[in-house]
Formats: structure tokens, C-alpha cells, sequence
């Protein structure tokens, strides 16, 4: 899907920040400045947008999970709802410390709904006094809110997709400790030096947010189009043999006869 500048326009993707509140490193990116507001170069965000989407396809292609983060108010729904499309792992509440980091912790909380769901459905959960139900209850909703969105990411993700990356910069430091690459919405606030694919936008507007998502989203949706016509062709390349053999043996047995 092609990017063009005037649909990122009427989005109000150009829209930065005041001008006292930039950050020098988005220089490049800055187009022009109109009371006070810095105004972001489209034409560059079109591209890094290409560039970003050619890179997040190949990583979806090799089978790897995109871990999609914002917990913005504006971002969070839009988030949800793309990342979900697509069947990618998202954090949209609180980002859990270590969440990375310490992925061996998570992994247990995650495996704990699973366990509270299996005692649910064997009968065990009812052999629990009210108060305990109550409890086990409660924490099974409040794993479900944080950590509900990730019960398919059995390993470290390929990548991370950032909203917003001066709210999650927990989120950022735990990526760059583990060398995971970080492609983000960076707006003209932000050090544009943290993140490996800079797409610079307004990470503020709900309709900005959705442009871009919209088009990140179809970029993976592509790789994951290509991982499965791959696996579809090697396993029809796998019969094949097995179909033309078949009717050598019949005519060997006709020879035979």
C-alpha cells in the first residue's frame, strides 16, 4: 500500500510540537515552523514509513512476534484493534517493568492464567472456600489486563512498534539492552537517536496515530501473507514427489503383468 503525502496531511500527521519544547535531533525531519508549532517534512515520513514497513514485513516473514506498544490514552484503542487484526502481542495498560528484560518472570505470570483456567474448567476451582474463588478471581482479571494480550509471545519479540517513545521509555531501555530492534512514532519532543526506524509524525492526534498504524499493520499483514504462501508451497513442493511416484508404480506393475 502505497503512502501518500496528502492522506497523511489530512490526518495531521505534520503536526509537531511548540517550537521551546523540540528536541535538536529532529532537525532533519522539521519542514518549517508556523505559530510556534513546528511542522514535520511529509515527504520524509512517506518514505520512513516504505522503509519501516519494508523491514517490519521481513520480520513477520521469518515467523517473529512485533510487540506493539502505547499506553495513551489517544493510541491505546487504536492500538488494540490493529495489533489484534493482524494477531501481534500488544501492551496498551501499564508496561510491566522487566516486561523484557526479565521475560522469564512474565512468561510465569502469563502461564499462571493459563493454570487458573485449566482449575476453572477441571472442577478444582469450585473446591476453593468463597474467599479464596474471590481472590483467584481478582488475580486472574488483573493478570488479564496487564499480560492478556501477550499469552501467544512464547519468546522475545523481533521487534518493537512504539507510540509515543518519552511515555514508554521503560520500554525503549529494556529493547536497547536486549538489541531488539525499535521502530517508532517519534514526534518533534522526542530524540529521534533512540530508535532504530524513525517515522516522524504527531503522536498526539487519535487520527495521526491510526494513518500510521493502518499502514504499519498492512506492511506486516504482507509478510505474514508471504510466510504463509512459502509454507503453503513447501509443503505442496513435499507431495509432489509422492504424487508422481504413484503412477510410476503403476506402471511398472503393468509391465509386470
Amino acid at each position: 500500500m502505497a503512502v501518500e503525502v496528502k492522506e497523511l496531511l489530512e490526518a495531521g500527521v505534520h503536526f509537531g510540537h511548540l517550537t521551546r519544547k523540540w528536541d535538536p535531533n529532529m532537525a532533519p525531519y522539521v519542514y518549517m515552523e508556523r505559530n510556534g508549532i513546528h511542522i514535520i517534512n511529509l515527504y520524509k515520513t512517506a518514505a520512513k514509513i516504505e522503509e519501516a514497513g519494508a523491514a517490519l514485513a521481513k520480520i513477520a516473514a521469518s515467523g517473529r512476534k512485533i510487540l506493539f506498544v502505547a499506553t495513551k490514552k489517544q493510541a491505546k484503542d487504536i492500538v488494540a484493534e490493529k495489533a489484534g487484526e493482524i494477531n501481534m502481542p500488544y501492551i496498551t495498560e501499564r508496561w510491566p517493568g522487566g516486561m523484557l528484560t526479565n521475560f522469564v518472570t512474565i512468561r510465569k505470570a502469563v502461564k499462571k492464567m493459563a493454570s487458573i483456567d485449566r482449575m476453572k474448567k477441571d472442577g478444582t476451582f469450585m473446591t476453593l472456600s468463597k474467599k479464596e474463588r474471590l481472590q483467584v478471581d481478582r488475580l486472574r482479571a488483573k493478570l488479564e489486563k496487564n499480560l492478556g494480550s501477550i499469552t501467544d509471545m512464547t519468546r522475545l519479540p523481533g521487534a518493537l512498534f512504539v507510540v509515543d517513545i518519552k511515555r514508554e521509555h521503560i520500554a525503549i531501555k529494556e529493547a536497547q539492552k536486549l538489541n531488539i530492534p525499535i521502530f517508532a512514532m517519534v514526534d518533534t519532543n522526542s530524540d529521534p537517536r533512540q530508535v532504530d526506524y524513525v517515522i516522524p509524525a504527531n503522536d498526539d492526534a487519535s487520527k495521526s496515530i491510526d494513518k500510521i498504524l493502518t499502514h504499519v499493520a498492512a506492511a506486516v499483514s504482507g509478510g505474514l501473507a508471504e510466510r504463509k504462501a512459502e509454507k503453503d508451497a513447501s509443503a505442496s513442493a513435499k507431495d509432489a514427489p509422492k504424487a508422481k511416484a504413484a503412477p510410476a508404480k503403476k506402471a511398472v506393475a503393468e509391465e509386470e503383468e
